[in-house]
């Protein structure tokens, strides 16, 4: 049975949850997180964790929605107010690298639910967050084009999916390395070639 202290608030359960699953994440393969780990993590019964969780696929799903608000948010803070759209790009590149390295649980578990074969409700969540992030990033590069900063003929899709996919190169060569502090250094040196690459020659 639970004890007193325990009773917290039901947002304030979730969060830890969200904590508790990030946290294992960061130590060990997300597909292999049981309900029962989560629950010793928060020192909680399995029943309390049910109580606000129907189901760990709902856990999950908790997960990746914390994971998009918060990035989005960040990477939003980071550009805002920046005139030039290839320094709000930088900016939020390198704010997505830091909240990887934050966070390193987060991108083990974005990419063990986008290999999952079934739509998942927290598969559905990452899919919406690259939506919504490509949304920003096509924003910037159409800006960028107009300005002259980038070049007229940059095809769009393909500069939004690069910059996403050379953030992801960074953190899953961190995570292989089973170190995620270098990648805050070699950040800076690999947009510098993106940059090279998209920018005008103007």
């Amino acid at each position: 049975m639970d004890t007193p202290t325990k009773r917290i608030p039901a947002a304030e359960r979730r969060a830890v949850t969200v904590e508790a699953v990030l946290s294992l994440a960061g130590d060990q393969n997300p597909s292999d997180i049981t309900t029962a780990a989560i629950a010793q993590r928060m020192n909680v019964t399995q029943g309390a964790l049910f109580r606000h969780f129907p189901s760990k696929d709902a856990i999950w799903e908790a997960v990746m929605e914390w994971v998009a608000e918060r990035l989005l948010a960040r990477i939003d803070d980071a550009a805002h107010g920046v005139e030039s759209p290839l320094a709000a790009m930088e900016a939020m590149f390198m704010t997505h690298v830091a909240f990887a390295a934050e966070h390193p649980g987060m991108p083990k578990m974005v990419f063990s639910e986008l290999q999952r074969a079934e739509q998942t409700p927290a598969k559905r969540m990452v899919q919406t967050l690259l939506q919504r992030y490509g949304k920003r990033l096509h924003g910037l590069i159409e800006k960028g084009k107009a300005t002259g900063e980038l070049y007229a003929e940059l095809d769009v899709e393909a500069a939004a999916t690069l910059f996403i996919g050379t953030v992801q190169g960074l953190v899953m060569q961190a995570l292989v390395a089973g170190d995620v502090g270098p990648m805050l250094g070699d950040a800076p040196r690999v947009f510098a070639i993106y940059r090279r690459g998209i920018g005008s020659s103007k």
